[in-house]
Protein backbone atom coordinates (compact mmCIF):
# COMPACT_ATOMS: atom_id res chain seq x y z
CA UNK A 1 0.00 0.00 0.00
CA UNK A 2 1.50 3.44 -1.05
CA UNK A 3 2.71 5.63 1.56
CA UNK A 4 1.17 8.66 2.62
CA UNK A 5 3.98 11.76 2.42
CA UNK A 6 4.21 15.22 1.95
CA UNK A 7 6.72 16.52 -0.47
CA UNK A 8 9.13 19.74 0.38
CA UNK A 9 11.13 21.42 -2.14
CA UNK A 10 13.23 23.48 -0.18
CA UNK A 11 15.55 25.72 -2.17
CA UNK A 12 18.89 27.17 -0.27
CA UNK A 13 20.97 29.39 -2.04
CA UNK A 14 23.60 26.70 -2.58
CA UNK A 15 21.40 23.10 -2.24
CA UNK A 16 18.10 22.84 -3.46
CA UNK A 17 16.23 19.97 -1.90
CA UNK A 18 12.87 17.96 -2.50
CA UNK A 19 12.47 15.54 1.02
CA UNK A 20 9.14 13.45 1.98
CA UNK A 21 7.83 13.03 4.92
CA UNK A 22 5.37 10.24 6.40
CA UNK A 23 2.94 11.08 8.73
CA UNK A 24 5.38 10.85 11.73
CA UNK A 25 7.58 13.40 9.99
CA UNK A 26 10.50 10.96 9.73
CA UNK A 27 11.75 11.42 6.55
CA UNK A 28 11.12 8.95 3.90
CA UNK A 29 12.98 10.41 0.83
CA UNK A 30 15.60 13.14 0.01
CA UNK A 31 17.42 14.47 -2.77
CA UNK A 32 19.42 17.26 -3.00
CA UNK A 33 20.75 18.66 -6.04
CA UNK A 34 23.03 22.20 -6.84
CA UNK A 35 22.96 24.56 -10.00
CA UNK A 36 25.95 26.83 -11.09
CA UNK A 37 24.86 30.02 -11.23
CA UNK A 38 24.62 32.18 -14.06
CA UNK A 39 25.04 35.87 -14.94
CA UNK A 40 22.35 39.26 -15.07
CA UNK A 41 23.08 41.89 -17.18
CA UNK A 42 25.27 43.53 -15.14
CA UNK A 43 27.81 40.70 -15.24
CA UNK A 44 27.33 39.98 -11.87
CA UNK A 45 25.77 35.93 -10.39
CA UNK A 46 22.49 34.81 -9.39
CA UNK A 47 20.54 31.98 -9.51
CA UNK A 48 19.27 29.80 -12.61
CA UNK A 49 15.70 30.46 -11.93
CA UNK A 50 14.72 28.46 -15.44
CA UNK A 51 17.31 25.32 -14.14
CA UNK A 52 15.17 25.20 -10.82
CA UNK A 53 11.61 25.80 -12.37
CA UNK A 54 12.63 22.54 -14.57
CA UNK A 55 14.53 20.55 -11.75
CA UNK A 56 10.84 21.44 -9.67
CA UNK A 57 8.36 20.48 -11.95
CA UNK A 58 10.25 17.18 -13.37
CA UNK A 59 10.78 16.13 -9.56
CA UNK A 60 7.40 16.51 -8.68
CA UNK A 61 6.19 14.32 -12.03
CA UNK A 62 8.30 12.05 -10.69
CA UNK A 63 7.08 12.06 -6.90
CA UNK A 64 3.74 11.18 -8.76
CA UNK A 65 5.10 8.21 -10.77
CA UNK A 66 6.57 6.49 -7.86
CA UNK A 67 3.77 3.68 -7.12
CA UNK A 68 5.77 4.00 -3.54
CA UNK A 69 4.19 6.84 -2.13
CA UNK A 70 0.68 8.65 -2.30
CA UNK A 71 1.59 12.40 -2.76
CA UNK A 72 -1.31 13.98 -0.59
CA UNK A 73 0.43 17.88 0.23
CA UNK A 74 3.42 19.97 -1.62
CA UNK A 75 4.61 23.04 0.51
CA UNK A 76 8.06 25.16 0.00
CA UNK A 77 10.66 26.96 1.83
CA UNK A 78 13.15 29.01 0.00
CA UNK A 79 15.49 32.11 0.98
CA UNK A 80 14.38 35.28 1.13
CA UNK A 81 15.21 39.17 0.13
CA UNK A 82 14.15 37.75 -3.39
CA UNK A 83 11.46 38.91 -5.65
CA UNK A 84 10.14 37.32 -9.03
CA UNK A 85 8.64 39.88 -11.55
CA UNK A 86 6.03 38.07 -13.72
CA UNK A 87 4.04 39.26 -16.56
CA UNK A 88 0.60 39.19 -17.62
CA UNK A 89 1.45 35.37 -19.26
CA UNK A 90 2.91 34.73 -16.19
CA UNK A 91 6.55 35.17 -18.10
CA UNK A 92 9.63 36.02 -15.81
CA UNK A 93 10.96 39.00 -16.61
CA UNK A 94 14.23 39.93 -15.03
CA UNK A 95 16.52 37.32 -13.53
CA UNK A 96 16.49 36.41 -9.92
CA UNK A 97 18.71 39.07 -8.80
CA UNK A 98 21.13 38.52 -6.33
CA UNK A 99 20.14 39.84 -2.54
CA UNK A 100 24.29 41.03 -2.13
CA UNK A 101 23.89 43.08 -5.65
CA UNK A 102 25.21 46.08 -4.78
CA UNK A 103 22.18 48.62 -4.73
CA UNK A 104 22.46 51.85 -6.15
CA UNK A 105 23.80 54.70 -3.11
CA UNK A 106 22.06 57.70 -4.78
CA UNK A 107 18.89 55.80 -5.32
CA UNK A 108 18.94 55.04 -1.59
CA UNK A 109 19.48 58.24 -0.31
CA UNK A 110 16.79 59.17 -2.70
CA UNK A 111 14.22 56.34 -1.09
CA UNK A 112 14.77 57.72 2.67
CA UNK A 113 14.57 61.56 1.68
CA UNK A 114 11.46 61.12 -0.01
CA UNK A 115 9.88 59.42 2.74
CA UNK A 116 11.03 60.75 5.78
CA UNK A 117 14.95 59.60 6.09
CA UNK A 118 16.57 56.00 6.95
CA UNK A 119 16.23 56.26 10.26
CA UNK A 120 12.07 57.01 10.47
CA UNK A 121 12.07 54.19 7.43
CA UNK A 122 14.20 51.54 9.44
CA UNK A 123 12.32 51.92 12.69
CA UNK A 124 8.62 51.53 11.34
CA UNK A 125 10.16 48.31 8.63
CA UNK A 126 12.30 47.08 11.90
CA UNK A 127 14.98 46.14 9.46
CA UNK A 128 17.78 47.83 8.90
CA UNK A 129 19.21 49.39 5.88
CA UNK A 130 20.71 46.43 3.87
CA UNK A 131 20.49 48.14 0.28
CA UNK A 132 19.55 45.06 -1.63
CA UNK A 133 18.51 42.63 1.05
CA UNK A 134 15.53 45.03 1.83
CA UNK A 135 13.58 43.25 -0.89
CA UNK A 136 10.65 46.34 -1.16
CA UNK A 137 13.59 48.58 -2.32
CA UNK A 138 14.69 45.51 -5.55
CA UNK A 139 11.20 46.30 -6.41
CA UNK A 140 11.78 50.48 -5.68
CA UNK A 141 15.16 50.11 -7.92
CA UNK A 142 12.95 48.10 -11.16
CA UNK A 143 11.22 51.08 -11.44
CA UNK A 144 12.74 53.45 -11.27
CA UNK A 145 16.13 51.91 -13.56
CA UNK A 146 13.90 49.89 -15.78
CA UNK A 147 10.38 51.33 -16.17
CA UNK A 148 10.13 49.82 -19.59
CA UNK A 149 10.68 46.60 -17.84
CA UNK A 150 8.61 47.85 -14.99
CA UNK A 151 5.40 48.56 -17.18
CA UNK A 152 5.47 44.95 -17.71
CA UNK A 153 4.96 43.84 -14.35
CA UNK A 154 1.48 42.04 -13.21
CA UNK A 155 2.78 40.69 -10.09
CA UNK A 156 6.20 40.76 -7.93
CA UNK A 157 6.24 37.75 -6.10
CA UNK A 158 8.58 36.73 -3.31
CA UNK A 159 10.67 33.25 -4.15
CA UNK A 160 8.48 30.78 -1.77
CA UNK A 161 5.91 31.85 -3.44
CA UNK A 162 7.05 32.26 -7.07
CA UNK A 163 7.75 28.41 -6.22
CA UNK A 164 4.10 27.81 -5.20
CA UNK A 165 3.11 29.71 -8.48
CA UNK A 166 4.96 27.35 -11.03
CA UNK A 167 2.26 24.38 -9.30
CA UNK A 168 -0.69 25.78 -8.63
CA UNK A 169 -0.82 28.60 -11.01
CA UNK A 170 -2.13 30.89 -8.44
CA UNK A 171 -0.50 33.78 -6.44
CA UNK A 172 -0.51 34.85 -3.15
CA UNK A 173 1.76 36.80 -0.70
CA UNK A 174 2.96 35.44 2.38
CA UNK A 175 3.44 36.86 5.92
CA UNK A 176 6.98 35.25 6.65
CA UNK A 177 8.43 36.99 3.21
CA UNK A 178 6.94 39.71 3.44
CA UNK A 179 8.04 40.55 6.90
CA UNK A 180 11.35 39.36 6.54
CA UNK A 181 13.38 42.71 6.34
CA UNK A 182 11.97 43.73 2.91
CA UNK A 183 11.29 47.40 3.88
CA UNK A 184 7.77 46.61 3.17
CA UNK A 185 5.74 45.83 6.50
CA UNK A 186 5.13 48.65 9.26
CA UNK A 187 5.31 46.85 12.23
CA UNK A 188 3.85 49.96 14.25
CA UNK A 189 0.64 49.58 11.76
CA UNK A 190 0.91 45.84 11.23
CA UNK A 191 0.11 46.63 7.89
CA UNK A 192 2.17 47.14 4.39
CA UNK A 193 4.48 50.78 4.22
CA UNK A 194 2.82 53.76 3.12
CA UNK A 195 5.94 54.07 0.81
CA UNK A 196 4.58 51.20 -1.37
CA UNK A 197 1.00 53.07 -1.60
CA UNK A 198 2.73 56.80 -2.81
CA UNK A 199 4.56 54.50 -5.57
CA UNK A 200 1.66 52.66 -6.70
CA UNK A 201 3.34 49.16 -6.04
CA UNK A 202 0.58 48.02 -3.80
CA UNK A 203 -1.30 46.00 -7.07
CA UNK A 204 1.62 44.39 -7.92
CA UNK A 205 1.63 42.94 -4.37
CA UNK A 206 -1.02 39.14 -4.60
CA UNK A 207 -3.45 39.15 -1.84
CA UNK A 208 -2.07 38.04 1.96
CA UNK A 209 -3.43 34.79 2.92
CA UNK A 210 -2.53 32.73 5.80
CA UNK A 211 0.62 30.63 6.15
CA UNK A 212 -1.10 27.63 6.61
CA UNK A 213 -3.61 28.40 4.21
CA UNK A 214 -4.05 25.27 1.43
CA UNK A 215 -4.43 24.99 -2.15
CA UNK A 216 -6.11 22.48 -4.79
CA UNK A 217 -3.64 21.86 -7.51
CA UNK A 218 -5.42 21.25 -11.05
CA UNK A 219 -2.60 20.21 -12.87
CA UNK A 220 -2.62 16.48 -11.28
CA UNK A 221 -5.01 13.56 -11.53
CA UNK A 222 -4.10 13.09 -7.71
CA UNK A 223 -6.15 14.98 -5.08
CA UNK A 224 -3.44 17.27 -3.82
CA UNK A 225 -3.11 20.04 -2.06
CA UNK A 226 -0.09 22.57 -2.12
CA UNK A 227 0.48 25.53 0.09
CA UNK A 228 2.03 29.07 -0.42
CA UNK A 229 5.56 29.18 0.14
CA UNK A 230 7.38 30.10 3.05
CA UNK A 231 10.73 32.17 3.98
CA UNK A 232 13.13 29.50 5.39
CA UNK A 233 14.27 31.14 8.73
CA UNK A 234 10.74 31.73 9.82
CA UNK A 235 10.06 28.57 8.80
CA UNK A 236 12.66 26.81 11.07
CA UNK A 237 10.96 28.81 13.89
CA UNK A 238 7.51 26.59 13.65
CA UNK A 239 8.60 23.17 14.83
CA UNK A 240 9.48 24.85 17.89
CA UNK A 241 6.68 27.05 18.11
CA UNK A 242 4.32 24.33 17.69
CA UNK A 243 6.14 22.19 20.45
CA UNK A 244 7.29 24.70 23.48
CA UNK A 245 4.93 27.26 24.65
CA UNK A 246 6.80 28.78 27.13
CA UNK A 247 8.81 31.42 25.99
CA UNK A 248 12.43 30.53 24.34
CA UNK A 249 14.91 32.14 22.13
CA UNK A 250 16.57 29.84 19.32
CA UNK A 251 20.11 30.57 18.24
CA UNK A 252 20.11 29.13 14.75
CA UNK A 253 23.66 28.56 13.80
CA UNK A 254 25.53 28.29 10.57
CA UNK A 255 27.35 31.40 8.13
CA UNK A 256 25.22 33.64 10.26
CA UNK A 257 24.38 33.13 14.11
CA UNK A 258 21.02 34.06 14.41
CA UNK A 259 19.03 34.66 17.77
CA UNK A 260 15.15 34.63 17.23
CA UNK A 261 12.81 35.75 20.07
CA UNK A 262 9.01 35.21 19.19
CA UNK A 263 7.92 36.25 22.31
CA UNK A 264 9.61 40.20 22.61
CA UNK A 265 7.23 42.27 21.74
CA UNK A 266 8.90 45.56 22.42
CA UNK A 267 9.28 48.13 19.07
CA UNK A 268 13.10 48.07 18.32
CA UNK A 269 15.08 50.85 18.89
CA UNK A 270 18.03 52.67 17.44
CA UNK A 271 20.60 51.54 19.27
CA UNK A 272 19.49 47.95 18.22
CA UNK A 273 18.56 48.18 14.70
CA UNK A 274 22.11 49.86 14.94
CA UNK A 275 23.77 46.30 16.40
CA UNK A 276 22.23 44.38 13.47
CA UNK A 277 18.78 43.86 15.23
CA UNK A 278 15.67 43.33 13.14
CA UNK A 279 12.13 42.14 13.20
CA UNK A 280 10.47 39.19 11.20
CA UNK A 281 7.19 38.17 11.11
CA UNK A 282 6.42 34.32 12.40
CA UNK A 283 3.72 32.08 10.31
CA UNK A 284 1.30 33.27 12.84
CA UNK A 285 2.03 36.75 11.33
CA UNK A 286 3.35 38.33 14.97
CA UNK A 287 6.78 39.72 14.94
CA UNK A 288 10.06 37.87 15.98
CA UNK A 289 12.58 40.02 17.38
CA UNK A 290 16.34 38.51 15.76
CA UNK A 291 19.62 40.01 16.33
CA UNK A 292 22.37 38.78 13.79
CA UNK A 293 26.11 37.82 14.15
CA UNK A 294 28.54 36.32 11.56
CA UNK A 295 29.97 33.73 14.00
CA UNK A 296 30.12 30.62 11.59
CA UNK A 297 31.94 32.49 9.22
CA UNK A 298 34.09 34.22 11.53
CA UNK A 299 34.36 30.25 13.00
CA UNK A 300 35.06 29.07 9.95
CA UNK A 301 38.06 31.75 8.72
CA UNK A 302 40.13 31.53 12.08
CA UNK A 303 39.89 27.45 12.72
CA UNK A 304 41.93 27.78 8.95
CA UNK A 305 44.27 29.76 10.59
CA UNK A 306 44.70 27.38 12.87
CA UNK A 307 45.01 24.52 11.01
CA UNK A 308 47.82 25.88 8.98
CA UNK A 309 49.72 27.32 12.31
CA UNK A 310 49.60 24.05 14.25
CA UNK A 311 49.83 21.91 11.03
CA UNK A 312 46.08 19.73 12.08
CA UNK A 313 43.68 18.26 9.42
CA UNK A 314 40.26 19.90 8.11
CA UNK A 315 38.10 19.13 10.74
CA UNK A 316 40.75 18.62 13.21
CA UNK A 317 38.36 21.05 16.04
CA UNK A 318 35.45 18.59 15.97
CA UNK A 319 37.58 16.40 18.45
CA UNK A 320 37.87 18.67 20.37
CA UNK A 321 36.65 18.32 24.11
CA UNK A 322 35.44 21.22 26.49
CA UNK A 323 37.94 22.06 29.18
CA UNK A 324 37.11 24.50 32.03
CA UNK A 325 40.44 24.72 33.36
CA UNK A 326 41.51 26.18 30.14
CA UNK A 327 38.21 28.22 29.86
CA UNK A 328 38.49 29.98 32.83
CA UNK A 329 42.23 30.77 32.95
CA UNK A 330 42.18 32.46 29.26
CA UNK A 331 39.07 34.10 30.59
CA UNK A 332 40.88 35.65 33.42
CA UNK A 333 43.68 36.90 30.94
CA UNK A 334 41.33 38.55 28.40
CA UNK A 335 40.70 41.60 29.13
CA UNK A 336 42.61 44.28 27.33
CA UNK A 337 44.16 41.51 25.22
CA UNK A 338 43.74 41.82 21.58
CA UNK A 339 40.98 38.84 19.57
CA UNK A 340 42.63 35.64 18.34
CA UNK A 341 42.26 36.75 14.58
CA UNK A 342 44.63 39.45 15.23
CA UNK A 343 47.62 37.39 17.75
CA UNK A 344 50.55 35.84 16.90
CA UNK A 345 49.59 32.03 16.97
CA UNK A 346 52.75 31.13 18.49
CA UNK A 347 51.22 32.47 22.31
CA UNK A 348 49.83 29.29 22.51
CA UNK A 349 51.35 26.32 23.04
CA UNK A 350 48.72 23.85 21.54
CA UNK A 351 45.61 24.01 19.18
CA UNK A 352 43.05 23.25 22.35
CA UNK A 353 44.20 26.37 24.34
CA UNK A 354 44.18 28.58 20.98
CA UNK A 355 40.46 26.75 20.03
CA UNK A 356 39.17 27.69 23.48
CA UNK A 357 40.27 31.39 23.05
CA UNK A 358 38.53 31.46 19.94
CA UNK A 359 35.50 30.24 21.04
CA UNK A 360 35.33 32.27 23.98
CA UNK A 361 35.60 34.89 21.98
CA UNK A 362 32.43 34.15 19.92
CA UNK A 363 30.45 33.40 23.32
CA UNK A 364 31.34 36.32 24.35
CA UNK A 365 30.09 38.64 21.05
CA UNK A 366 27.22 36.10 21.10
CA UNK A 367 26.30 36.78 24.80
CA UNK A 368 25.66 40.28 23.34
CA UNK A 369 24.09 39.70 20.62
CA UNK A 370 21.73 37.44 22.29
CA UNK A 371 20.64 39.76 24.86
CA UNK A 372 19.56 42.42 22.30
CA UNK A 373 16.73 39.85 22.03
CA UNK A 374 16.51 38.75 25.47
CA UNK A 375 15.47 42.44 27.01
CA UNK A 376 12.52 42.88 27.84
CA UNK A 377 10.55 39.39 27.93
CA UNK A 378 10.72 36.53 30.22
CA UNK A 379 12.77 33.64 28.78
CA UNK A 380 13.96 30.48 30.81
CA UNK A 381 15.26 28.96 27.87
CA UNK A 382 17.93 28.59 24.62
CA UNK A 383 17.76 26.44 22.45
CA UNK A 384 20.44 25.87 19.86
CA UNK A 385 20.33 24.17 16.41
CA UNK A 386 23.19 24.01 13.31
CA UNK A 387 26.32 23.50 13.17
CA UNK A 388 27.11 25.03 16.67
CA UNK A 389 25.16 22.88 18.46
CA UNK A 390 27.27 20.07 17.84
CA UNK A 391 30.15 21.90 19.16
CA UNK A 392 30.59 21.41 23.34
CA UNK A 393 33.37 23.75 23.41
CA UNK A 394 30.25 26.28 22.24
CA UNK A 395 27.56 24.95 24.14
CA UNK A 396 29.33 24.64 27.47
CA UNK A 397 30.56 28.38 26.88
CA UNK A 398 27.56 29.26 26.23
CA UNK A 399 25.41 27.92 29.35
CA UNK A 400 28.13 29.66 31.60
CA UNK A 401 27.09 32.66 29.60
CA UNK A 402 23.69 32.18 30.70
CA UNK A 403 23.89 31.02 33.70
CA UNK A 404 20.43 32.10 34.66
CA UNK A 405 18.95 30.08 31.64
CA UNK A 406 18.36 26.47 30.40
CA UNK A 407 20.65 26.09 27.69
CA UNK A 408 19.67 22.99 24.94
CA UNK A 409 21.30 21.75 22.27
CA UNK A 410 18.50 21.09 20.13
CA UNK A 411 18.49 18.38 16.83
CA UNK A 412 16.04 19.06 14.09
CA UNK A 413 16.54 17.05 11.14
CA UNK A 414 16.05 19.69 7.99
CA UNK A 415 14.05 22.44 10.17
CA UNK A 416 12.73 24.49 7.44
CA UNK A 417 11.53 21.72 5.45
CA UNK A 418 10.17 20.62 8.20
CA UNK A 419 8.21 23.83 9.20
CA UNK A 420 7.02 24.22 5.52
CA UNK A 421 5.12 20.38 5.91
CA UNK A 422 3.75 21.01 9.49
CA UNK A 423 1.82 24.46 9.00
CA UNK A 424 -0.29 22.00 6.53
CA UNK A 425 -0.99 19.26 9.04
CA UNK A 426 -4.79 19.91 9.61
CA UNK A 427 -5.26 19.58 5.30
CA UNK A 428 -3.68 16.26 5.20
CA UNK A 429 -2.69 14.85 8.30
CA UNK A 430 -4.67 12.89 10.56
CA UNK A 431 -1.95 11.68 13.27
CA UNK A 432 -0.93 13.79 16.18
CA UNK A 433 2.36 13.88 15.14
CA UNK A 434 3.71 17.22 16.91
CA UNK A 435 5.38 15.10 19.73
CA UNK A 436 9.30 14.27 19.71
CA UNK A 437 10.02 16.81 16.79
CA UNK A 438 12.58 17.91 18.42
CA UNK A 439 16.24 16.26 20.03
CA UNK A 440 17.23 18.24 22.90
CA UNK A 441 20.15 17.69 25.19
CA UNK A 442 20.68 20.08 28.20
CA UNK A 443 23.94 21.83 29.40
CA UNK A 444 24.10 23.18 32.45
CA UNK A 445 26.33 25.97 34.02
CA UNK A 446 27.69 23.56 36.64
CA UNK A 447 30.04 24.72 39.10
CA UNK A 448 32.75 23.14 37.35
CA UNK A 449 32.51 26.08 34.26
CA UNK A 450 33.87 28.88 35.69
CA UNK A 451 33.47 31.26 33.05
CA UNK A 452 31.44 33.67 35.22
CA UNK A 453 32.69 34.83 38.37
Amino acid sequence: MPLPVIAIFDIGKTNKKRLLFNEQYSIVDEQAVQFEEIIDEDGEACEDLDKVSYWLKYSLEEIIRNKKFDLKAINFSAYGASMVYVNEAGEVLTPLYNYLKKYPASLAAKFYETYGGEERVCLETSSPSLGSLNSGLQLYRLKHEQPATFSKVKYALHLPQFISYLVTNQVYSDLTSVGCHTAMWNFREDDYHDWLRKENLLHLLPPLVSSDAAIPTKEFQNDIIAGIGLHDSSAALIPYLLTHREPFVLISTGTWSISLNPFNQSPLTISELQNDCLCNLSFEGSPVKTARLFAGYQHDQQVKRLNDHFNKAAGYYKQIQFNPVIATNLKRGLPGSPPIENRDLSVFQEFETAYHQLMLELVLKQQKSTQLVLNGASVKRIFVDGGFSQNLVYMHLLAAAFPELEIYAASVPQASALGAALVLHQHWNNQNAFKDLIELKHFPAGKDVLFVE
